[in-house]
């Protein structure tokens, strides 16, 4: 009896090659894969098969053989002229079983329409290769040029005032309805997520498989706001519901020391008086008598001074020898992947590779350099230490809006807890991110 051999094809433009081997559901003796076009390995073993040397032929699919109908039905009949036995293992066919002019006839209208949908994904695949904007629907705020997105300046306005509201307040929400009231723009705060994390508005595009092609287009969203946008959202999700957007600065950071409840902002005025009092009260305290109120703005001003006095000496005791060592080892493999998709085009002059091979190897390193950049943007910035020092001093935090506190508030404090001591006298104790 004959060996039992498969084959396999793989266009690399949109398909991704499996990591595990195919099950076949019975024994095979080896395993031919193409991943060219002019199926190298294919045209190899047609033109060495003796007849009995090999019994079964097993494929997923016929359209694998060739590109068209009529070579499709060419390498099935120099298969079968050998005595080698053919299964389509996802299709209806096995040599000898598949007969009939209805059978036969439904079996070639599903190639067909297999050979339309695999040439309208390499006519995909091949623009993914030079960077083409996806098919589909253009992202608000840009329009589809000859070959990227360009802005729409109209929509764009509309989208960067949505990005300027969400970085200066922090609340997905209220940046929803700002649009609303602003522009008469009605948005779900589904689409307003997508929006603050699509690749699109930083310039890059998101293929299959979420494969991202950095700076192909002119972006609406600069780097420096974009990884500003990542914290936000990466802050949010450990905040208490409704206290991203919350208007005083400690909103989401102060805990009660005594109960764990978290407090709650709240104002009354004398009467017949302007003059406001606002205060700090525990939302859910399970003591009796409850833990007492507390000024807010002498917590305020407690956090100011302790976050002077703590910060500067924390920051210095914090080892940053492994953060160092892994930005510089990230700036170095972006360093070799740049300088490799620089050597391609030397490359393509020189013989050594084929225009298409370039573009699937630009298309790869890009990506990787994607996802690199991405990890390199997500590390603390260079001048921490000099951001660090700045906040040392008192008067930057009185210069500041509120919003301006809660920004910086967050970025460094994780909570805040308050401890009740004799006498209505308390102390708070900070909680850094590090």
């Amino acid at each position: 009896m004959g060996a039992v051999i498969a084959y396999r094809y793989f266009d690399t433009r949109w398909e991704t090659l499996p990591e595990d081997s195919e099950v076949w559901g019975q024994e095979v003796d080896r395993v031919y894969i193409d991943v060219e076009p002019q199926r190298p390995h294919l045209c190899s073993l047609l033109q060495n098969l003796m007849p009995g040397q090999v019994s079964y032929f097993l494929l997923c699919r016929l359209d694998e053989l060739a590109d068209s109908i009529s070579e499709i039905g060419d390498r099935l009949g120099q298969l079968e002229a050998l005595g080698i036995q053919v299964m389509a293992i996802a299709q209806p066919y096995r040599t000898g079983i598949t007969s009939g002019p209805k059978a036969f006839a439904h079996l070639l209208e599903t190639l067909e329409q297999q050979q339309r949908s695999r040439q309208i994904r390499q006519g995909h695949g091949r623009s993914r290769l030079k960077f083409l904007p996806p098919p589909g629907r253009v992202p608000y705020g840009y329009r589809r040029g000859k070959e990227r997105y360009v802005i729409d300046r109209q929509a764009a306005i509309i989208v960067k005032d949505f990005f300027d509201h969400f970085l200066l307040y922090g609340s997905l929400r209220s940046a929803v309805r700002f649009l609303d009231q602003a522009h008469q723009k009605k948005i779900s705060v589904t689409t307003g997520q997508r929006w603050l994390t699509h690749p699109v508005y930083r310039g890059d595009l998101c293929y299959k498989n979420n494969e991202i092609i950095r700076d192909t287009h002119a972006p609406i969203l600069s780097r420096e706001e974009a990884a500003q946008v990542d914290r936000l959202l990466r802050r949010n999700r450990s905040l208490p519901r409704r206290s991203a957007s919350a208007p005083h600065a400690l909103a989401g950071l102060i805990y009660c020391g005594a109960c764990g409840s978290s407090f709650q902002r709240s104002r009354v005025t004398a009467y017949r008086k302007q003059q406001e009092y606002i205060y700090l009260r525990p939302r859910q305290c399970p003591h009796s008598p409850k833990c007492p109120s507390l000024a807010y703005d002498r917590i305020l001003e407690q956090t100011i001074h302790q976050i002077c006095q703590e910060l500067p000496p924390a920051m210095a005791g914090l080892k940053t020898t492994g953060l160092e060592a892994r930005r510089g080892q990230l700036e170095d493999t972006i360093g070799q992947l740049n300088d490799r998709i620089a050597q391609l085009e030397t490359l393509v002059q020189d013989g050594i590779l084929d225009g298409e091979t370039a573009r699937l190897r630009r298309y790869k390193l890009r990506s990787e350099l994607a996802t690199l950049q991405d990890q390199q943007s997500q590390l603390p910035p260079d001048n921490l230490r000099q951001i660090v020092d700045n906040i040392g001093v008192p008067q930057f935090w009185y210069a500041l809006s509120a919003p301006e506190q809660r920004f910086y508030f967050r970025e460094f404090i994780k909570a805040i807890e308050v401890h009740y001591g004799e006498v209505k006298s308390w102390r708070i104790t900070l909680c850094f991110m590090f």
